[in-house]
């Protein structure tokens, strides 16, 4: 019986050949970067030659000493704040949308492709098309706001403190709504015609048929959404790196953890010096504060869906 089980040698090979370049792959550019990373942490560096063990010395640096610790925290509040600001905008108006393709209105067929086109472009494309509409003399958005008699809000909104990290913010959420209106609305479309219709006959408005009914049965897909966007929030680098460049520019206002990671580590425009000891420590806590966090929320949200449920 055991023997009727086994696959064809063909198969086993065949099986094989799938498998393991792909764990090749993750193994040599995920596993032992991370690894690395972790050994690299508890030690003092001077440029790329490895000197003494330090233990946690670097992570206190990073944490508690200047010069390190202000630009940190600094860093670490603008991501708390591009999370909170993405959760609202970009999950909440991805749900709405989701919502109006679910009802079904006039050209929704259309819509839900053009919702998804930003998600499948380059970030590269997205970040060069953006600096161009926000350029402050000839950028579209400041034209299309003159145009329509608001020319006292046009602004340089990448050049300005106050609004940099905003715009950026915002772009990213132009960018990704398609996502979590996609996974929302696949959770709509899974419950049951019956439900919906039978709350309208009975007189539900369409506030508490949101609110009571489609909400607490997507919850799955809220889950979903909401643990990715933190992910994402906490190591987002391309956007702020391609539109404002590496020092968070204008004077730190757009720093986030993902920049300040990598200048610390390999250097920047100003300073050519490559720190890996306090790189790798950022790194290392950027990684099991990000770890930490999704997985308490995972099992919070999901033990939700089943009180929901």
């Amino acid at each position: 019986m055991a023997a009727d089980l086994e696959w064809p040698t063909g198969r086993k090979i065949w099986v094989t050949a799938l498998i393991v370049p792909p764990l090749a792959f993750m193994a040599t550019f995920v596993v032992l970067p991370i690894l690395s990373a972790f050994v690299y942490a508890f030690y003092e560096w001077q440029g790329l030659k490895r000197e003494g063990f330090v233990g946690l010395k670097n992570f206190a640096d990073v944490l508690l000493h200047e010069p390190w610790a202000p630009v940190t925290w600094r860093a670490f509040s603008h991501n708390v704040m591009v999370f909170v600001t993405l959760m609202i905008i970009q999950n909440g108006f991805g749900f709405l949308l989701a919502y109006a393709l679910a009802r079904q209105l006039p050209g929704y067929r259309f819509h839900r492709v053009a919702v998804f086109l930003p998600v499948i472009l380059s970030t590269v494309i997205v970040a060069l098309l953006w600096k161009q509409f926000l350029h402050p003399v000839f950028g579209l958005f400041n034209k299309v706001l003159s145009q329509f008699g608001f020319g006292m809000v046009t602004t340089p909104w990448l050049g300005l403190s106050e609004t940099a990290l905003w715009a950026i913010t915002l772009v990213n959420a132009w960018h990704w709504v398609g996502f979590p209106t996609l996974v929302f609305l696949a959770g709509i479309q899974r419950i049951p015609p019956d439900i919906i219709e039978a709350s309208r006959i009975d007189g539900v408005s369409e506030w508490q048929l949101v609110r009571t009914i489609i909400w607490p049965l997507v919850a799955p897909s809220a889950t979903v959404c909401f643990v990715l966007l933190f992910i994402g929030a906490f190591n987002w680098f391309e956007l702020p790196y391609l539109m404002v460049g590496l020092e968070g520019s204008p004077y730190g206002s757009t720093d986030v953890l993902g920049l300040y990671f990598y200048r610390t580590a390999f250097g920047n425009q100003s300073s050519g010096n490559q720190d890996f000891g306090h790189g790798s420590a950022l790194a290392v806590l950027m990684f099991l504060f990000v770890a930490v966090v999704s997985t308490f929320w995972t099992i919070r949200l999901r033990r939700r869906e089943i009180e929901l449920s």
